[in-house]
């Protein structure tokens, strides 16, 4: 025989049926320490806290049961039997529970044959409890329908292929409580577990779902109701000294209840808190007391039902009933307030456990144990009763002829694996419109209603204010109307962050050795946005934008070149036309006075094509400003280099005519003759000819063109003409100093001719202007930036032709306007004695 070699003495709720079906349920919520020991038998289990929540899923079975016994369809002609047992909340309870449910009893008459007298179980409320259960009943398939047990980790069929359950997995419920935390922006709480399966393994599953979010846990907390009040003191410290506003609870309504009377005695307000759907409805804590501290609380529930037929199966309920049943009379003195006398006289004088009840006393249906006009958890016992009755009809009744039902299967063949078997194929609408079905891990779907804890004329209410259900594209949505919930900061959302979003223009440095929650607001470098509210890194902007001083904005940047409106560019402009007016006039004065002396001296075609050289270089700088194009950028360097080779040649020319000319006046020497017109063309054309040979391969090869500076200021764009070859380049500027220092060192040689104008010298100094000025531009042009870089080169190019003109002509010019009697060949000649 299958039996126990000792039985448990443990109350239970018995009725004797066809087939039988287990009950668990934690009707004490609290077992009280028992030292064991070898040398004694164990003693009874002492549990206290009656649980009226649980009493009233005790009397849904029974009632589902009653219903199926009368009902024709569903199982006809066969009865269920239960027997209900307490687990105290235990989990060494639950199993002296299951012991007693599965092992034979010669008391309840069944079979000698060695087999499980239980077809199924309807068990149990916590998690760990379920655990234990369903690992021990699992290798016999006996099938286990839990109304109340939410840990992701029973949904393992592997461990437990005979569990199934009512209530969602935390799976979901993780999901909901991650989606309602995202919703509102909390990002730095708490959280608080029970130190069982149900604790952990739901704020596990939470914890992998928010940080994908983003979402910090500040500490996390571990209760049970089992330990001592120092645990609990610890716990609620460490609330008290936290900086979080907002809490999330995983813990059963028994395991939470020490903790919230040590919140509300240490007056700790100001906290957010999230329930799990293990407490939230729960009566005992919904008090006005409670409310100081943990109003505005909010948690996801299963489903709410209107069970209007159990209310009269309730208010039936007496210890002085025919049919009265264990834990009756614990139940009549939580409710009415005394102990119901029955088997005592009723004049007894009061106990040590408190008033005797004299038979009179009625029960006032207004306490919510009676309201069964949104029962939830009641509602999951319900279905589970009815899931098992349709799986074992599955069992032993199958399709005949005519599409009738006729039992296929004796009550007494009937195995647990069976029904087991069929639970999972198990598909029907309850009495309620409901569809019960499980899915391939034992689960429900999930639908969850968001309650919120808000005080009514006096008392807490449970108030629904969203919903988390799949939504038609297969995804589950959270669906909140936040104008209807109270807060526990009233009507402000409370504000969860370990530091505050860092505005725009900035971005998240993490501060080292806290949470990734936890950070410091930079401001993003110049040249990086950040257009959104806490941004992890800030964005560069695009080559030709910049950052607006608040760091939110990519601006397009200002764009810059040396134009003809602006101060700059009008000043360097009218240098230029002035310089070139002036040559104008200059050569007008020497075509007008062409005749006399001082102008036959100085070689007039070479004065003349160098005047129309240095009006071009005046013109010049007139390309170089506005804003460039690939016309402009090949001119402006071309022409620059070409006209100044041009000018510095028919300088050279002069110098090598004044100085052949004076050493021709030595005894013996014939180089005046070398040195005529045709000679003078040819150095100049030669010299010029050069230049244009490198300004033409500097085009062909790689020629200059317009450019956009970024390397100057990061905040503009600087227009400018690329050299393309920079080879070519100082090339062509290279030669027109090689030029010039030629010139230089000629003229230098002829300074001392005896002659009254002594042309050498002003050629000398001029040279000299124009070496200094080159020399000193190099430097200048490389470290100027952007348009002054043009600036500096246009400054170069007016300096030196200036200091040309001057030094050249304005001596003769001189001669020629102011003092004409100077201008005669004995003066030119130094044959006279007055100076210059």
């Amino acid at each position: 025989m299958c039996q126990l070699l000792r039985t448990f003495e443990m109350p239970n709720i018995f009725k004797v049926g066809d087939i039988m079906i287990g009950g668990i349920f934690p009707i004490f919520n609290k077992q009280e320490n028992i030292i064991g020991s070898f040398e004694r038998n164990m003693q009874r289990i002492k549990c206290t806290g009656f649980d009226l929540r649980a009493f009233r899923w005790i009397q849904s079975m029974m009632f589902a049961v009653d219903e199926i016994n009368k009902n024709e369809e569903l199982l006809p002609h066969i009865s269920l039997g239960y027997k209900i047992m307490d687990s105290c909340a235990s989990p060494t309870n639950v199993l002296r529970a299951v012991f007693s449910l599965v092992s034979e009893q010669k008391e309840q008459e069944f079979t000698s044959q060695c087999h499980l007298p239980l077809t199924a179980l309807v068990a149990e409320s916590g998690s760990s409890q379920s655990l234990a259960v369903a690992g021990m009943l699992g290798p016999f398939r006996v099938p286990m329908v839990s109304y109340f047990s939410t840990c992701a980790c029973l949904s393992d069929r592997k461990k437990y292929p005979s569990f199934f359950r009512t209530i969602p997995s935390d799976f979901y419920q993780a999901k909901a409580l991650a989606s309602l935390v995202k919703q509102f922006g909390w990002t730095w709480i708490g959280a608080l577990q029970s130190d069982n399966d149900y604790g952990r393994n739901g704020i596990s599953a939470f914890t992998k779902e928010v940080e994908k979010m983003g979402v910090c846990i500040a500490f996390v907390g571990t209760i049970l109701r089992t330990y001592p009040q120092s645990k609990i003191t610890e716990v609620v410290e460490m609330i008290k000294e936290s900086t979080v506003k907002v809490i999330l609870a995983f813990v059963p309504e028994g395991d939470l209840y020490p903790l919230m009377k040590e919140v509300v005695n240490r007056n700790i307000t100001g906290i957010q808190w999230i329930a799990s759907e293990a407490w939230v409805t729960a009566a005992r804590p919904s008090t006005p007391e409670m409310f100081k501290s943990f109003g505005g609380t909010v948690g996801f529930v299963v489903r709410k039902m209107a069970m209007l037929k159990l209310r009269p199966y309730l208010e039936n309920i007496s210890p002085y009933s025919p049919t009265q049943s264990a834990f009756v009379s614990d139940f009549w003195e939580t409710v009415v307030g005394c102990k119901p006398c029955l088997n005592c006289e009723p004049s007894a004088n009061s106990t040590l456990n408190g008033q005797m009840c004299t038979g009179q006393e009625k029960l006032t249906f207004t306490d919510k144990f009676f309201d069964v006009t949104q029962v939830r958890v009641t509602y999951n016992v319900y279905q589970a009763v009815y899931a098992i009755a349709h799986a074992i009809h599955k069992v032993l009744y199958c399709q005949g002829d005519n599409n009738l039902s006729k039992m296929c299967l004796n009550v007494s063949q009937i195995t647990p694996k069976q029904v087991s078997d069929q639970l999972e194929r198990v598909n029907f609408i309850d009495e309620y419109g409901e569809n019960v079905f499980f899915d391939e891990n034992g689960d429900p779907p999930a639908s969850y209603e968001l309650i919120n804890w808000q005080l009514n004329q006096g008392e807490v209410q449970h108030v629904t204010v969203g919903y988390f259900s799949k939504s038609p594209d297969g995804t589950y949505k959270l669906t909140i109307k936040e104008d209807n919930v109270h807060w526990s900061t009233e009507n402000l959302i409370p504000k969860a962050v370990c530091s505050d979003t860092c505005p725009k223009g900035t971005r998240k440095a993490q501060i080292k050795g806290r949470p990734v929650c936890c950070f410091d607001c930079i401001p993003c470098a110049d040249g990086s946005i950040s257009n959104t509210t806490g941004a992890a890194d800030c964005t560069l902007c695009p080559k030709e934008y910049w950052s607006n001083e608040r760091r939110d904005k990519c601006l397009v940047k200002t764009i810059e070149f040396l134009s003809y409106t602006e101060t700059m560019g009008i000043i360097l402009t009218a240098l230029s036309l002035f310089g070139a007016s002036l040559t104008v006039a200059t050569m007008i004065v020497f075509i007008h006075y062409r005749e006399t002396p001082i102008v036959k001296a100085n070689n007039s075609e070479l004065s003349s094509l160098l005047l129309s050289s240095l009006f071009f270089c005046f013109l010049c700088p007139l390309t170089f400003i506005g804003e460039p194009t690939h016309w402009s950028c090949m001119l402006r360097h071309t022409a620059f280099g070409l006209t100044f080779a041009l000018c510095i040649s028919c300088v050279l020319g002069k110098t090598i005519v004044v100085v052949t000319a004076f050493r021709a006046t030595l005894p013996g020497n014939k180089l005046s003759g070398k040195f005529g017109p045709v000679q003078q063309r040819a150095i100049v054309f030669l010299c010029t000819a050069i230049q244009i040979v490198i300004c033409a391969l500097w085009l062909l090869i790689k020629p200059p063109f317009p450019d956009k500076a970024l390397r100057y200021d990061h905040k503009k764009i600087i227009l400018e003409c690329n050299t393309g070859s920079d080879a070519g380049f100082y090339a062509a500027l290279g030669y027109v100093g090689l030029l010039s220092t030629i010139c230089l060192i000629l003229a230098f040689l002829g300074r001392k001719l005896p002659d009254n104008f002594n042309e050498a010298k002003f050629i000398s100094f001029s040279m000299l202007i124009f070496c200094a000025v080159w020399v000193t531009f190099i430097p200048a042009y490389i470290s100027s930036p952007g348009k002054y870089t043009v600036a500096v080169e246009i400054f170069a190019i007016l300096s030196s032709a200036f200091g040309l003109l001057l030094c050249i002509f304005a001596p003769k010019c001189f001669i020629i306007l102011i003092k004409p009697e100077r201008n005669t060949r004995k003066h030119v000649m130094g044959k006279s004695k007055t100076s210059l």
